[in-house]
């Protein structure tokens, strides 16, 4: 059974919510996303996530490491490179949803992600959303 269509069971009084919490302020900085989005096709070595992201090595690194303290990215050494990936699909489907919900706020009208390929309204049922 996959994530989209499995149900949140977790109450308000659930002993993941701190830790949710945590996550969503590991999540709540605008590089920490951008490399999350840039990740989403696979592995990369600091150098190519920084040109990726308009951002120094230095300051990509600083990130990665607190993205690896929060459990969301991997690390694999290859010689003298580093190459990061994600962890699980968790990571890439909170910032997908976020990025989402930022479409609605700035956007007017239908949102791109509720359009087919055609241009028309698709379902607005979150199960049939895509996380791409």
């Amino acid at each position: 059974m996959s994530e989209g269509s499995k149900l949140c069971t977790f109450d308000a009084e659930s002993q993941y919510v701190d830790l949710a919490a945590e996550v969503f302020s590991l999540l709540s900085d605008a590089t920490r996303i951008r490399i999350i989005l840039a990740l989403r096709s696979g592995e990369l070595a600091v150098g190519e996530l920084a040109e990726r992201i308009g951002r120094p090595p230095t300051v990509v690194s600083q990130h990665l490491a607190k993205l690896r303290w929060g459990k969301v990215v991997a690390a694999r050494q290859d010689g003298t490179r580093v190459f990061y990936s994600l962890i699980d699909e968790h990571a890439r489907q909170l910032v997908t949803h976020a990025v989402f919900q930022a479409e609605h706020v700035v956007g007017g009208g239908v949102p791109e992600h509720h359009l087919d390929s055609a241009g028309m309204p698709v379902s607005a049922d979150p199960a049939a959303a895509s996380d791409s």
